[in-house]
């Protein structure tokens, strides 16, 4: 029996557990995709700072080029001139601008390896965003009907009516308009049996005045009073 007890309070407390987590569920997944959204928005920012570092980088090497030219112009012009002291003294300012140019041409390739892995993963993420948005609405109307559906059983809210006590308002309306129906037809027809009217066309079918309604026999007499032959 003890046995039998446990079991059934560990059945009670998963089944109370689904329950739980089925109802809190649209919650859960709501928070999750603000969370994941959240985390896509900081790796484009992100991604966005380190293309704008890159794009820097690249005007600073094509500035770099452009002092090396200048001072390679220089230095022939100081060979001209006899002047070899001040070219060499310009090669050694070139040899570290082409070291500096070298370094920042091989840092601008992995750079832009790995700028072009985060745009591949921001897409992921976003086209997976997209996805579990679609996903979530659906899972929001599906929700939904099945709130109405289980509305049949009980309310959303205490105030709220249900569908099946709608349902049963209508119901009761129609029987009662109904019986309100039957009610006046019941009524016209006594009228018509028992009141003056009847009892006026009573004494006209008898010979005692002329008749109150035209009888399908005074419509056929009109009509051959209309075609007689004429003498």
């Amino acid at each position: 029996m003890f046995k039998t007890v446990v079991t059934l309070f560990r059945g009670s407390v998963a089944a109370a557990g689904e329950e739980l987590e089925d109802r809190t569920a649209l919650l859960i997944l709501d928070q999750q995709m603000r969370d994941a959204a959240a985390a896509v928005e900081r790796s484009k920012r992100t991604l966005a700072l380190a293309i704008a570092q890159d794009q820097q980088e690249g005007r600073k090497l094509e500035a770099t080029n452009a002092r090396i030219a200048d001072l390679e112009t220089r230095a022939v012009a100081a060979l001209d001139g006899g002047r070899e002291d001040l070219a060499r003294e310009a090669a050694e300012a070139i040899a570290g601008l082409e070291a500096d140019r070298d370094a920042a041409m091989t840092a601008r390739a992995l750079f832009a390896t790995e700028i072009a892995r985060l745009k591949r993963h921001v897409a992921s993420a976003q086209a997976r965003i997209t996805e579990l948005d679609r996903g979530r609405r659906l899972a929001r109307a599906s929700e939904a009907v099945r709130s109405l559906r289980r509305s049949g059983i009980e309310a959303a809210r205490p105030y709220e009516a249900t569908l099946p006590e709608a349902e049963s308002t209508l119901r009761r309306l129609r029987d009662r308009q109904m019986e309100a129906q039957a009610a006046d037809d019941a009524l016209f027809e006594l009228d018509a049996a028992t009141g003056p009217l009847a009892t006026a066309e009573k004494l006209a079918e008898q010979g005692f005045g002329p008749r109150l309604k035209t009888t399908a026999d005074d419509v056929l007499a009109r009509l051959k009073s209309k075609h007689a032959p004429t003498a």
